[in-house]
């Protein structure tokens, strides 16, 4: 297994102490393994484009690893009442029609390639729950940095939402397949 993989693999098996670390409120530690987390999803990528290290795994497996991170944090804010259901739903559904088409696709021998409105997408989110979980672990500007991570997270409906109706546009052939 090459080391782009390895850091995939890595995000993967931080989940669940970052799981642990925010359910028993170690905000802090919730922090740094999720930044540490994250920091790996640009890493790997640059890591294997430029030592050509591109690999059918990582191709299916880093953006994999991404939503598992992103989507336990928000499953956990949910808990929290830091955010509401409907916008996981939002991003879910986003998710599962985009993972529908790449499958439909990939049965005909097409490879659907993500575009740049999905990868914004992904960062906004990403910085959404830096922002979430650095502002739990302030006492003073605790809902300064909340009302910037609402933002920042609102913004990232919005990119979810238009990076899958672009999504659909772009591959509506596969409607025809």
């Amino acid at each position: 297994m090459n080391l782009p993989n390895k850091l995939t693999v890595g995000r993967i098996i931080a989940v669940p102490f970052f799981i642990a670390a925010y359910l028993i409120g170690y905000y802090p530690a919730a922090l740094v393994i999720f930044i540490c987390a994250a920091l790996t999803d640009a890493l790997d990528g640059k890591i294997a484009r430029s030592r050509n290290l591109v690999t059918n795994f990582g191709k299916i497996m880093d953006p994999l690893a991404d939503k598992i991170l992103v989507y336990s944090a928000l499953c956990l804010f949910i808990e929290s009442d830091i955010i509401k259901a409907w916008m996981l739903i939002i991003i879910l559904a986003r998710e599962f029609v985009v993972a529908g088409m790449r499958t439909v696709a990939a049965s005909e021998g097409t490879v659907l390639a993500a575009g740049m409105s999905g990868k914004i997408k992904t960062v906004l989110q990403m910085v959404a729950v830096v922002l979430y979980l650095f502002a739990l672990c302030l006492t003073n500007a605790k809902e300064t940095v909340m009302m910037i991570a609402d933002y920042v997270f609102y913004a990232s409906l919005i990119m979810t939402v238009y990076s899958g109706a672009e999504y659909v546009w772009k591959n509506r052939s596969v409607f025809s397949m």
